[in-house]
């Protein structure tokens, strides 16, 4: 645990957490991942707005989708409404049930079974100094640092309407539809007040 500064250090929530994968762990997931992307196309696993740890897909890409788009409703004297939303504690919230059941229906369904036993069972300590917590079962989340994309997946299917884009990089979404409202011509008669 890597203390925040200026919080009391008797309480927990000072403490930042870093949990490492094991280095067996990270090849595991380095040779399933070229794996699945030999076997599919990655276009056809996650929607083309996911952006974030996939290859040719930087922030600087999805921030130009929206500059872009509000620079056309300005030239267009159309207003572009934005919602930003950030996901909170994302990778550690992952409903563990959920996320084995999109995996058994997505395309990469026959990793199946090796994906489920390598989140089932899954249990974590805190090393505190030279101080070594019990052991308690993970009962929701994906390994931090993992590179197998299961955030992505997990979100793949969130809702958009017919005219909003949607733009995602890792855990944060912004929708931003693009509204036939003209910009209102103020009325200089109805500025002025009369007595």
């Amino acid at each position: 645990m890597i203390h925040k500064p200026g919080k009391p250090p008797h309480e927990p929530t000072s403490y930042r957490p870093i949990s490492l994968l094991p280095i067996i762990s990270k090849l595991f997931e380095r040779l399933i991942l070229q794996r699945i992307n030999e076997e599919h196309d990655p276009s056809t696993l996650l929607p083309s707005y996911k952006f974030g740890f996939r290859e040719r897909h930087s922030a600087i890409h999805q921030v130009h989708r929206l500059v872009s788009q509000i620079a056309t409703s300005l030239e267009e004297k159309k207003y572009c409404n934005s919602v930003f939303l950030d996901i909170s504690q994302a990778f550690y919230r992952i409903w563990l049930p959920g996320l084995l059941l999109k995996l058994k229906h997505a395309p990469i369904s026959n990793y199946y079974l090796l994906l489920k036993s390598y989140l089932a069972d899954r249990n974590f300590a805190v090393r505190h100094n030279n101080t070594l917590s019990d052991h308690y079962p993970i009962e929701a989340g994906v390994p931090q640092g993992s590179v197998l994309l299961l955030f992505l997946i997990f979100t793949a299917d969130i809702p958009k309407a017919g005219n909003t884009t949607t733009a995602s990089f890792a855990d944060g979404v912004a929708y931003y539809p693009l509204t036939k409202i003209l910009y209102p011509q103020p009325n200089i008669y109805k500025l002025i007040s009369t007595p």
